[in-house]
């Protein structure tokens, strides 16, 4: 796969957060995340999921992201509730 397909097909954008490693591996995982969702609504949309599916896979996603932010440790110490 050349650069521009891949760009295209798995766009990043820049974190202008506080840079520290926990935070851009968050950042990351964030865009997958948000990535990975657009995916699943626009199978189901076309008619290639069952909205009970693509809740399925959504959730298990939100899941996985709760999880990767408990173990990265962030927003603890902010005060931030996620639930």
């Amino acid at each position: 796969m050349d650069q521009s397909t891949q760009n295209f097909l798995y766009p990043y954008a820049r974190y202008h957060g506080q840079v520290q490693p926990e935070h851009l591996v968050f950042n990351a995982n964030l865009q997958e995340f948000a990535q990975r969702v657009g995916y699943i609504c626009n199978l189901q949309t076309g008619g290639k999921l069952s909205p009970d599916t693509a809740f399925e896979q959504i959730e298990q996603l939100w899941n996985q992201l709760k999880q990767s932010k408990t173990q990265l440790n962030i927003g603890n110490s902010q005060g931030a509730e996620w639930k």
